[in-house]
């Protein structure tokens, strides 16, 4: 239990720092492009275009927190095999706070007061999820349910990637809680994946679980960057973590035999319902970035004009 935590800390701190960095080489790719006069960087609804999202991708920020989300998924991955995965999935999505702390000093960004008290919502949840927690489930399941998390996979990450395409600048949220439902597919994935323990390497290339979890994290991080690159870096990292968290939980309790300590049950939702509730007043509560101060906002307004 204690490794697993400690994974669950150390994959959520390289997440909200990857967040971070990433949202800096998105706006300061977004600068470069309204300051030539781009035209190429938005679509038709005024969304950020696969061209301005692929240059935001190669600043050296970005890079790095790309390399920073690597590790944080392997580590993830580790503790979703070691923790409940109402537990660790919410652990890592504690990501939030990192983000929302290393917001303020790298992108300028003020917390209201609002916020502050979202994020203390999200810390106390935490405490009462790892105080609840029992044992982890086995993962053991037909076949059956290995080919329909392929199957939603791939619905809702093209489905979502379509509709946050049509959405345009309006798709922030959507975006960033369709990147959180792809990295909750990942964690279930784990969760069930053949030919891990032991080994067998024909057993894992034939897992439809594997090709579940390459698309889900390949469009979630796309759609991840999307929403780092037209909305708040706290709103759409607040509405990736409902996504993370909400449905692999249910899941993990319902057909993975994740479960809480004897009496503890009633703690367990709690926390669980407090640490959502915590996620979703982040993102209702924050303001734009450009609204954070004057260097922030001045950096915001190229922004705006290149992503509409």
């Amino acid at each position: 239990m204690i490794i697993g935590l400690l994974t669950a800390v150390a994959a959520s701190a390289c997440y909200g720092t990857g967040s971070v960095l990433q949202a800096v080489g998105s706006r300061k790719s977004a600068r470069r492009e309204a300051a030539a006069a781009s035209t190429s960087g938005t679509t038709q609804h005024g969304g950020p275009s696969l061209s301005s999202t692929a240059k935001a991708a190669v600043t050296w920020e970005f890079m790095v927190g790309s390399v920073l989300d690597f590790i944080g998924f392997g580590l993830g991955a580790l503790a979703a095999r070691l923790l409940p995965l109402f537990l660790s999935q919410t652990v890592i999505s504690a990501n939030l706070i990192v983000t929302a702390l290393l917001s303020i000093k790298l992108l300028g960004i003020r917390l209201t007061r609002r916020e502050w008290a979202s994020i203390a919502v999200v810390c106390s949840a935490l405490v009462l999820l790892a105080t609840a927690a029992g044992h982890e489930g086995s993962g053991e399941t037909a076949m059956s349910t290995h080919w329909w998390l392929l199957i939603i996979s791939v619905v809702l990450m093209a489905g979502g990637t379509v509709a946050v395409r049509l959405l345009g600048s309006k798709a922030a949220i959507l975006a960033g809680l369709l990147s959180g439902l792809g990295f909750g597919a990942i964690g279930v994935g784990v969760r069930i994946l053949n030919g891990i323990n032991p080994f067998d390497l024909s057993a894992l290339v034939t897992d439809p679980a594997v090709y579940a979890i390459l698309i889900s994290g390949a469009v979630g991080m796309y759609l991840h960057t999307v929403a780092l690159q037209i909305g708040s870096v706290n709103g759409a990292t607040a509405a990736l973590v409902v996504g993370e968290t909400v449905l692999p939980g249910i899941i993990g309790v319902l057909w993975l035999g994740d479960a809480s300590r004897d009496g503890f049950a009633w703690v367990a939702i709690l926390g669980f319902l407090l640490a959502v509730a915590g996620a979703v007043a982040v993102a209702w509560f924050g303001e734009p970035d450009g609204h954070a101060g004057a260097p922030a906002a001045e950096a915001k307004e190229p922004e705006r004009a290149a992503v509409g």
